[in-house]
């Protein structure tokens, strides 16, 4: 039975669908996700019960670009299974050239007890890659 409040699916609508095919698909894929659906104008990836929808925007709306800190979607955060993978993720963003966010203050650029790795999709959309918070001693006894 699933769990009622989790996300069912999230759809984003994207300037160039070719190329967020090409990252999200790629980065999705590392991830566990799935190809689920696909059409002309769209392609989505499943985990799960959940699923992320890439939509090609209508050229008639591409004149104002996206941007993060406008009211709508700032940014997409994954769970990562550990700090290395979070590192491991890291090394092979670069060596795809993927936008690194915060880069000087990886990866703490969430704060001192935030692992995490923060990059741009095609539409500079941000993501966050972000492992589990550590085991506090006093949590552990």
């Amino acid at each position: 039975m699933l769990s009622e409040g989790l996300l069912h699916h999230v759809e984003i609508y994207v300037s160039d669908l070719e190329k967020s095919k090409a990252f999200w698909g790629w980065f999705l894929g590392e991830l566990g996700y799935e190809p689920y659906q696909q059409w002309d104008g769209g392609q989505s990836w499943k985990l799960g019960e959940t699923y992320l929808v890439f939509v090609q925007t209508e050229s008639k709306y591409l004149d104002v670009l996206y941007n993060r800190c406008r009211t709508g979607l700032n940014h997409l955060a994954f769970h990562a299974s550990s700090r290395e993978r979070v590192d491991e993720m890291l090394n092979m963003l670069k060596d795809r050239e993927v936008p690194i966010l915060y880069e000087d203050d990886f990866p703490y650029a969430g704060g001192e007890d935030h692992y995490a790795v923060y990059f741009e999709d095609p539409d500079r959309i941000k993501v966050e890659f972000v492992a589990p918070a550590p085991i506090l001693k006093e949590e552990s006894e």
